[in-house]
């Protein structure tokens, strides 16, 4: 005979009803000693509310000085076009770059929009 032809007896399998399940085994001398705080440390706590803790550890956040649709008036720099100073009107706030923020601004005399940053824009009077 050839032994693939020969079948085995395999036991059966427990389903899952009856299977017992084993608890896992702990050592005793796994256990670790539970440390309690110092008499010290109690005493020197105080209260504090979220709003004291806000308060001391955030600086305050800065945001954008104009908003959208307000009328600017925008000083480009001589290297970049210097023609392109005059009024324009917010369309969009932009994310910081650095330290300024940036607009997406448009002037209605021309078909496009510009990029510009905080510090080259003024309130228009």
């Amino acid at each position: 005979m050839n032994k693939r032809s020969v079948k085995k007896a395999r036991p059966a399998k427990a389903s899952a009803r009856s299977a017992v399940r084993k608890a896992p085994v702990r050592k005793s001398s796994a256990r670790q000693a539970v440390r309690k705080p110092e008499v010290s440390s109690i005493v020197n706590m105080t209260t504090v509310t979220v709003a004291e803790v806000v308060a001391r550890t955030t600086s305050p956040l800065r945001s954008h000085k104009y908003r959208v649709g307000q009328t600017v008036f925008y000083t480009s720099s001589p290297i970049s076009r210097p023609g392109a100073s005059g009024s324009y009107q917010v369309v969009r706030l932009l994310p910081s770059d650095g330290d300024d923020y940036q607009y997406r601004i448009k002037n209605p005399g021309e078909a496009f929009e510009r990029v510009a940053k905080e510090s080259q824009l003024e309130v228009e009077h």
